[in-house]
């Protein structure tokens, strides 16, 4: 037993002399370095380390959690105390509780084989300040691009520890590297501005400096001199570094918690088509190396792929025990949780499947059209769908990338969003939600 598992054992231990009929315990520590440089200075370095840990107790019906950063056994004691004492003056609370069957246990091999844990690279902050600096050397090497927001490069590790009163005791470990940069381009009367970045458990997969540096340099030089488009229905491109903000719509609409309290506008949609037939979106937890990935959900459940969307039918809400239970369903294994929140329903690896055209053949079949590439602000109403953001990219005309644009507003329902989903080919494995670029016919471009 390690010391993260010794620590859940006993905050369980305490909890039960304290009259706790049930309890589970989250234990999270970590520690993490950062550099952050601008014009070739140091502006900072932050190195952080955490440990928290949160107590939830049962007893007749009740429930109260009750999280600390002092792990001492004396701390740890006034916890279970005081969580005791507040589920005994709280109402009681029907839909809480621990998973009704013992869960598996979790055998160390099977995290192993998830890869989450870089063992090899060790990064000092000299390391870390010279990866930024890298990046930023090479983005302020481009012709027009003429000053920095600033680059970074860190690095991280975290422990995460679960157990319940009913026999549930694991832990894991992760690795995590990130760089981003942001630069600007133009003159002051005319600057844009534009970022690149990338993260991964291992380091041997982070793409390098020098690489994100050109990426950042050449879109924010490419956006140069923008213009406002005309107000227009037209066919539009969400390009792969924003499509993920759609699929996260889909994710929150099918939330158990916004079906529990009726916020969702795809509430009465479960097994009907809301996606083309080209369209599936799944849930996959067990990931070698993906950034999502976890050997367990934090109520002890075994963790599965799962199909949210199925060749365009919704197939799956996201639920964890509590939601399940008030919407009558069998959990599925989707609970999340830090040490100071209770469990709520969450996701893993997101992954819309990828469709058979590329972007630039998508873009050669539309007369005139646009190419998003940022958004800004989100004014989008859970009950109806209703869907308006700021935006900024590229016009298309006669098949080909043109003027750059900004300022505009991009409008629709997504109910009919959805209905017009296709998605292209560019799909990467880069972030907790992937999906390649995606084209939507038909939206309301309120420009000039």
């Amino acid at each position: 037993m390690n010391k993260i598992e010794a620590l859940l054992t006993q905050a369980l231990d305490l909890a039960r002399q304290q009259g706790a009929e049930d309890a589970d315990v989250v234990v999270s520590q970590g520690e993490s370095d950062t550099a952050l440089v601008r014009n070739g200075t140091v502006e900072g370095v932050k190195h952080s380390e955490q440990l928290g840990l949160g107590l939830r107790v049962f007893i007749d019906g009740k429930v109260a959690l009750v999280s600390t950063h002092d792990v001492s056994a004396e701390a740890l004691s006034h916890c279970a105390e005081r969580a005791c004492d507040m589920a005994a003056a709280l109402p009681p609370s029907p839909f809480d509780g621990l998973l009704e069957d013992i869960p598996h246990k979790i055998d160390s091999a099977s995290i192993d084989q998830l890869d989450l844990v870089d063992r090899k690279t060790i990064l000092k902050t000299p390391d870390l300040i010279a990866q930024a600096q890298e990046m930023e050397q090479t983005a302020l090497g481009y012709k027009d691009v003429t000053n920095s927001n600033g680059a970074s490069a860190s690095r991280a590790c975290r422990t995460v520890g679960y157990a319940t009163s009913r026999g549930f005791l694991s832990s894991y470990q992760r690795t995590y590297f990130n760089r981003s940069i942001s630069v600007v381009a133009g003159p002051k009367e005319a600057m844009e501005r534009d970022y690149a970045s990338h993260s991964a458990l291992h380091y041997a997969d982070l793409k390098n400096g020098e690489t994100l540096g050109r990426e950042a340099a050449e879109r924010a030089v490419n956006r140069l001199h923008p213009q406002k488009p005309h107000t227009a229905t037209l066919p539009v491109i969400f390009d792969r570094r924003i499509s993920s903000s759609l699929i996260e719509h889909f994710l929150a609409a099918i939330n158990g918690s916004a079906l529990v309290q009726k916020t969702s506008f795809l509430t009465e949609k479960m097994g009907e088509k809301i996606f083309p037939e080209n369209v599936t979106i799944e849930d996959k937890p067990l990931i070698p190396r993906g950034l999502g990935s976890h050997p367990f959900d934090m109520e002890g459940h075994d963790v599965y792929d799962l199909n949210l969307a199925w060749h365009g039918l919704l197939t799956n809400w996201l639920l964890d025990s509590r939601c399940a239970r008030q919407l009558g369903l069998p959990c599925n294994g989707r609970a999340a949780r830090s040490y100071a929140s209770a469990p709520h329903p969450g996701i893993s690896n997101i992954i819309m499947r990828p469709g058979q055209q590329t972007q630039e053949d998508m873009i050669r079949e539309i007369p005139e059209g646009v190419l998003i590439t940022e958004m800004m602000g989100n004014a989008i109403n859970p009950l109806t769908g209703d869907y308006s953001r700021g935006a900024s990219g590229f016009m298309i005309r006669q098949g080909n990338i043109a003027e750059p644009l900004s300022g505009f507003t991009i409008a629709g329902n997504l109910n009919d969003m959805f209905s017009r989903f296709d998605p292209a080919s560019d799909l990467l494995m880069e972030n907790t939600i992937n999906a390649p670029s995606i084209r939507i016919d038909g939206m309301t471009i309120a420009g000039e």
